[in-house]
């Protein structure tokens, strides 16, 4: 019986085994189909896990600029007449259009829109494009998302989850514009909740088609903020050209989509068919690109260079790194600081006889003249900014630690401190360039001395460098804690940005570093907190370097 069972050629078992695999091979619609999404869904939960602190920030702090300007606004513009006036002078004011966008209507919700509408995209837009680089090429960049790759992983799953942890973001900060501008008006409310969203994801799909191209975060997110950038410069020379947001610059614009929505003034829902067209097209085009490149590199070659000679220093290095964001950031500044010097003669013609306004603008800036008080408040803008550079040069350690790229630095000759102070020359450094940049803007646009604004301007670093040592501290005491410090950043811009508007205590204005500098041009100087301020920025970083220094920076 054993010869006869053993030599029987087909026995009933031996197909059934040689045909259960060809039975569960997946086909070619299955692999193209759920195989190149699965896992999206626990990929998107670890997204909005990893980001349960930084995206409820971001959306809170932008709610919470859109919905706090109706009960500032109210006090400055309280009747018809004062807002319809406000309304003409837009008419005829083509650099306040180019800061704003026009008005179109004298509404307090349609004054809402005109004054936040499309800085809340732009802010919208940031937050989108940091969440999608993030969760893209930043987890292809430290590898790890090679090794969840390797398990039942799909192909596009990586890039689905982070355009939909950005969706999240921007629905729920459409949500909370919604409501808290509902009793301005439902539709309107509704409309610019929708429009601001509209640009956050518009981005989103920006960003994830241009991290399939390059094969670095930080450049994916500094190529994705040129082209926000771009989009806000057509909006403004389109507004300044044409008074009533029809050129076809704006229309060019994404940010420039949403004022012609025209939230609060007669809504334009058709224009929302513009930001699917978009989100369609850039997430198609994203899709394609992310089947045709391996883990890890971009569609776009990547330009090798040398380390030896004078890029074989710690600060070489860090230079080397950090340039390309430095010569960003110094053209943005200098533009920017042209553009707050043109309009400033149109914000003191836009001022007139409203005291409140005066009020507001003079506790923002000084107390010495209308136009020394807005040009005070332009520098302080560009100082509270500038403190975003310096903690994203900071926050540069963090990214090369969780990397794995400092690893081998270290591993060498090259100290802690010796590494950690060429990324600190570059943002403390760095941070004084642009402001000079933004003073020397400031200067050409406005088209008086330099003296005064530059002064202005340059006042503002011992606040900057606070800032950025806070943001070192926290990075040298755990690696977990370091993005808190765009947090203290936000904090920052959001108390001198709106504190004075809502009228809040001095005292609470004065919980930010900007709150304690003398206010020039105009003021009196006042020696005394700006050498606090820079006592206080060098123990922070010293204790800063003290903690990195004496930590593992594997574990944190």
């Amino acid at each position: 019986m054993i010869p006869s069972t053993s030599s029987t050629p087909s026995t009933p078992s031996t197909p059934a085994v040689l045909t259960a695999p060809t039975a569960r091979r997946p086909s070619v619609a299955q692999v193209g189909g759920s195989r190149q999404l699965a896992g999206t869904w626990t990929l998107l939960r670890l997204a909005l896990r990893r980001d349960r602190v930084v995206i409820p920030l971001w959306v809170g702090i932008v709610a919470l600029m859109v919905v706090s300007m109706p009960g500032a606004l109210e006090s400055v513009y309280s009747t018809p007449a004062e807002r319809a006036d406000v309304a003409r002078q837009m008419l005829t004011n083509s650099s306040l259009r180019a800061m704003y966008g026009p008005l179109s209507g004298d509404s307090l919700g349609a004054l809402v829109a005109w004054r936040i509408g499309a800085y809340a995209g732009v802010f919208a837009a940031v937050m989108s494009l940091v969440v999608v680089v993030r969760h893209t090429r930043d987890e292809e960049e430290s590898g790890r998302q090679e090794m969840l790759s390797a398990g039942t992983v799909g192909r596009r799953a990586p890039l689905t989850a982070a355009l939909l942890a950005a969706l999240v973001a921007n629905a729920a900060l459409a949500l909370l514009v919604t409501v808290g501008l509902a009793g301005q008006g439902g539709s309107g409310a509704l409309a610019l909740g929708l429009g601001t969203a509209g640009v956050g994801m518009v981005f989103a799909t920006t960003a994830a088609v241009v991290a399939q191209l390059t094969q670095s975060a930080r450049l994916a997110r500094g190529l994705t903020g040129a082209l926000l950038g771009a989009a806000f410069v057509l909006r403004a020379a389109g507004d300044s050209s044409v008074s009533d947001g029809s050129s076809v610059l704006t229309w060019l614009s994404p940010v420039g989509w949403l004022e012609n929505l025209r939230a609060f003034a007669g809504e334009r829902w058709w224009v929302l068919a513009l930001f699917a067209a978009a989100l369609a097209l850039q997430g198609g085009a994203a899709y394609a690109l992310a089947g045709r490149r391996d883990i890890g590199m971009g569609l776009l070659p990547t330009r090798p260079g040398s380390a030896a000679g004078r890029l074989g220093t710690a600060g070489a290095l860090a230079w080397r790194l950090q340039r390309g964001s430095l010569l960003g950031w110094s053209l943005a500044f200098l533009a920017a600081g042209a553009a707050f010097g043109g309009v400033t003669k149109g914000a003191t013609d836009l001022v007139g006889d409203n005291e409140r306004t005066r009020e507001i603008i003079e506790r923002m800036g000084g107390q010495s003249g209308i136009t020394d008080a807005f040009l005070a408040t332009m520098a302080g803008m560009l100082g509270m900014v500038a403190a975003l550079y310096v903690v994203q040069c900071v926050l540069r350690l963090h990214g090369e630690e969780t990397s794995q790229r400092a690893e081998p630095v270290l591993a060498g000759a090259v100290g802690r401190l010796r590494w950690a102070g060429g990324h600190l020359l570059i943002a403390f450094g760095g941070a004084t360039l642009i402001m000079l940049l933004g003073g020397l803007g400031l200067t050409a646009g406005y088209g008086h001395s330099p003296g005064p604004i530059l002064g202005a301007c340059l006042v503002q670093l011992p606040a900057i460098w606070t800032v950025g040592a806070l943001a070192l501290l926290l990075y040298g005491v755990s690696a977990q804690a370091a993005p808190a410090a765009w947090a203290l950043a936000g904090a920052a811009l959001l108390l001198g940005w709106i504190g004075p508007a809502l009228n809040l205590p001095q005292a609470v204005l004065e919980l930010s570093p900007f709150g304690h500098l003398p206010r020039l041009p105009g003021g009196a100087m006042t020696w005394t907190p700006v050498l606090v301020l820079t006592a206080i920025a060098a123990t922070l970083t010293t204790a800063g370097l003290t903690a990195l220094r004496h930590r593992d920076l594997t574990t944190g």
